[in-house]
């Protein structure tokens, strides 16, 4: 098929008949919604709980803080991955049987994260659980609306809302708090007992084990096995180029140039593919492209921002894990108070003047985190991240909004789909991109402290003269100015992370007026 053609609207797909779940009513459709609400909850919670563990993870498996992030960015990319294919998955064997095989699964991939020996082990379970994951969150929102009446839609979605907008804030608490008193294993054991017990619940009240008549589903297998090379090959890069000095290493340009070459063919194949497993032709609107371009600005620096702020809490300023994580928890908790502002101004206001606002907010307080010291106290640094969750709200939401209504009417499944892997991949990649960055400007800086002081030997003579041995006067001041080497890398980064936000503020005005209305929480 040639590419042109290809690009033209595609025929809109006769919609398919919907899994007849059974009915419920009562305390045993409630019990089913706050059973789906809590799925959602564990699999937005897992995006967030190992976050302020890093550095206890690292120190514990003998790896670099760079090494402990990709325990974040692996399960983040296998999340992506597996978001396409859940549309499938549910067409092909049930949605209901794929929620609840994907939940138990979930426990068993928590239970072997915890066992971990290994930082590689780890790794590699954690990608089991963000396979796992992934159809968690989707599924549990498509079944909350089969369940419930349609007089009882709004408190469907209430409960997938909430669910899904309080588990970033509970994460980095509970991470904290666990690892803290229990240890890092306890943060992915924690999850066993809650999936294993869910997963069995959702096998009996949702009625999974039924027979189900499976539809025609063609299965895009090449476009898969291609998505899967290209981001996990640069994925790997960026998390490893840093000990391998980058593009002087064979071994880094060729998963550079392995990536690329498997990122065109993807391209190519699912352009011209019939049955394409991630349909990129609804780029060809201008809407969702530059829709998709403020995203990645925003959620990518917001996720790298929240991954930034507790090792410098922990590493720079001696914060428990505890202590990061009511920090970093900050960032939602203004998250709830401020949804029905962003509902009401956009149902007033041109919506891109809203995402317009959101994002300008949330670029100026990270930029503000760029003026830290070391002597701020705790609930100095609280507010400061305070403030950027209330800006989530003004730029999600509406952002959701112009970018569905921007496709097609049937174009709009396949776009949030598309739209779910962007924000999850652009994510990922910002982890590893900040942590090499803050390592490297760490060095940077910590030289150039050295070479502009020139009262260090001076320093080192006084502490000496006061009985301290030459090794340990070195370690003392050694590690004053990698002190403020830290805070230096810190703020130069949030500079870096505020000025990439704020790109969004002019790529918003790309976006067109929507020519159709759509319920941003019933598009995501």
């Amino acid at each position: 098929m040639p590419v042109e053609a290809s690009l033209q609207d595609p025929p809109a797909p006769t919609p398919a008949k919907a899994d007849e779940l059974p009915s419920l009513a009562g305390a045993k459709l409630w019990a089913a919604g706050i059973l789906l609400g809590l799925a959602n909850f564990v699999a937005v919670l897992d995006l967030t709980i190992s976050n302020v563990s890093v550095p206890t993870i690292a120190g514990s498996l003998g790896a670099s803080i760079s090494q402990g992030a990709w325990v974040i960015t692996s399960y983040a990319v296998a999340e992506a991955i597996t978001v396409p294919l859940t549309g499938w998955l549910a067409r092909r064997f049930g949605a209901a049987r794929v929620f609840a095989a994907a939940f138990l699964a979930f426990a068993l991939a928590s239970l072997l994260c915890g066992l971990s020996p290994s930082i590689e082990i780890l790794v590699g379970w954690r990608v089991l659980q963000g396979l796992c994951g992934a159809p968690l969150m989707p599924l549990s929102q498509a079944l909350l609306l089969r369940l419930y009446p349609k007089r009882l839609h709004s408190a469907a979605t209430l409960i997938w809302g909430l669910t899904t907008a309080m588990a970033p804030i509970c994460g980095p608490v509970f991470g904290g708090l666990l690892c803290d008193n229990f240890g890092w294993p306890v943060i992915f054991l924690i999850n066993v007992p809650l999936a294993l017990g869910g997963g069995l619940a959702a096998w009996r009240i949702l009625e999974a084990g039924r027979p189900h008549r499976a539809e025609p589903a063609p299965f895009d297998a090449i476009g898969l096995v291609l998505l899967v090379i290209w981001v996990g090959l640069l994925q790997v890069m960026l998390d490893i180029g840093k000990d391998h000095d980058w593009f002087a290493s064979p071994l880094i340009v060729g998963l550079a140039v392995g990536s690329a070459m498997a990122f065109w063919a993807f391209l190519i194949w699912e352009l011209t593919a019939r049955h394409p497993i991630v349909d990129l032709r609804v780029f060809r609107h201008r809407g969702f492209t530059a829709c998709m371009a403020v995203f990645v600005c925003t959620l990518a620096g917001y996720f790298a921002a929240n991954v930034l702020t507790p090792l410098w809490l922990q590493i720079n300023l001696g914060y428990t894990a505890t202590r990061a994580g009511l920090v970093t928890g900050a960032v939602g908790i203004l998250v709830l108070p401020t949804a029905p502002l962003a509902t009401w101004l956009c149902a007033r206001f041109d919506a891109r003047a809203v995402v317009f606002t959101g994002v300008a907010w949330l670029a100026a307080a990270i930029l503000l985190r760029g003026l830290a010291t070391t002597d701020m106290s705790f609930w100095q640094i609280y507010g400061v991240v305070l403030l950027a969750g209330a800006a989530l709200p003004m730029f999600f939401f509406p952002l959701t909004t112009l970018s569905m209504g921007a496709v097609q009417p049937h174009e709009t499944e396949n776009a949030s789909g598309l739209s779910g892997f962007v924000r999850t991949v652009s994510s990922a990649f910002a982890t590893s991109i900040v942590t090499t960055r803050w390592e490297k400007y760490t060095t940077i800086y910590h030289a150039d402290l050295v070479a502009r002081s020139p009262n260090l030997q001076l320093e080192l003579e006084k502490l000496t003269r006061a009985g301290s041995s030459l090794e340990h006067a070195r370690l003392v001041l050694d590690r004053v100015v990698q002190n403020q080497a830290l805070v230096l890398a810190t703020n130069h980064l949030f500079w870096e992370i505020g000025a990439f936000i704020a790109l969004g503020i002019g790529l918003i005005w790309l976006v067109p007026r929507p020519s159709r209305s759509v319920d941003p929480l019933s598009a995501h």
